[in-house]
């Protein structure tokens, strides 16, 4: 999950794992997997930052293979 601020304010949690796309239109837009869409206030670049690092922290709570 990551948390990101509405153009009013606001903010709210995505869950990372359900992004298809972030675009800079030059709003920053997150389109999710079932085409619901966000307009945000993080730089387009900061929210897939975001989502990298909710990957990787995923990814350590698994235990080593």
């Amino acid at each position: 999950m990551i948390t990101v601020t509405r153009l009013n304010g606001k903010q709210f949690v995505i869950n990372a794992e359900l992004i298809r796309t972030v675009e800079s239109n030059p709003d920053t837009t997150i389109t999710l997997i079932n085409g619901d869409h966000f307009i945000v206030r993080e730089p387009m670049q900061d929210v897939v930052e975001l989502a990298i690092d909710y990957g990787r922290s995923l990814r350590r709570l698994n235990p080593p293979s």
